[in-house]
């Protein structure tokens, strides 16, 4: 991994292209991420940053977080996050990481939580198709069939069936940067991204070259 950021979804937005062309994006406020502690081969067995991000409340903070932020010598955040960086030797505690590490036009792995969906059919979770419409019909959003009658005579393990949808990890592979601001350190990328407005994302280099 080249370079990481944690950052928050502000939203989606519409913006024009140099051709004139309206693009869907979402606004991203990544960083600044602050660099807490720094690991390495010879005391952890790996080279490593570990950096907060995001405001938090006091009372929110307790005792053996406090302690993680004494050596950087600034005031709690409220998430922490490890990145196993290639090159850690460029960075030392108390460092900031903002949005201009990334430049328009690269690509991005973009990793959140799912909006919830709460207890949802197999029509709606897995894209079943529906029963009959037509009149008489008993069946219309039903799972269907969920095994053989013989053998086995049971349903299989990883039956795709209703139940809890979303919120859930989920990474959206290969999205491209469309422009950094960086002196506000918003990041707009093309199309949409997991997660809810204000959720916490993790934005790194794509694995898909």
């Amino acid at each position: 991994m080249k370079k990481a950021i944690l950052a928050k979804k502000i939203g989606m937005t519409q913006i024009f292209l140099d051709d004139g062309k309206l693009l869907g994006v979402t606004v991203l406020l990544a960083g600044p991420c602050v660099v807490i502690q720094k690991k390495s081969v010879e005391k952890e067995g790996y080279n490593a940053v570990k950096v907060a991000f995001g405001a938090a409340k006091p009372k929110q903070i307790t005792k053996p977080v406090k302690g993680q932020f004494k050596d950087a010598d600034i005031e709690p955040l409220k998430y922490i996050k490890e990145f196993r960086l290639e090159d850690t030797d460029s960075l030392k505690v108390g460092d900031s990481i903002n949005a201009d590490i990334f430049t328009a036009g690269e690509k991005v792995d973009i990793s959140g939580v799912s909006k919830g969906k709460g207890f949802q059919g197999s029509i709606k979770r897995h894209g079943f198709g529906r029963g009959p419409v037509s009149h008489g019909s008993k069946y219309h959003r039903g799972s269907g069939a969920l095994s053989a009658g013989t053998f086995p005579g049971r349903v299989q393990k990883g039956r795709k069936l209703p139940g809890q949808m979303g919120n859930k990890n989920v990474t959206a592979q290969n999205l491209e940067i469309v422009r950094v601001i960086g002196e506000k350190n918003i990041i707009l990328v093309k199309g949409p991204v997991p997660g809810a407005n204000n959720s916490l994302l993790y934005v790194r280099d794509t694995v898909k070259e």
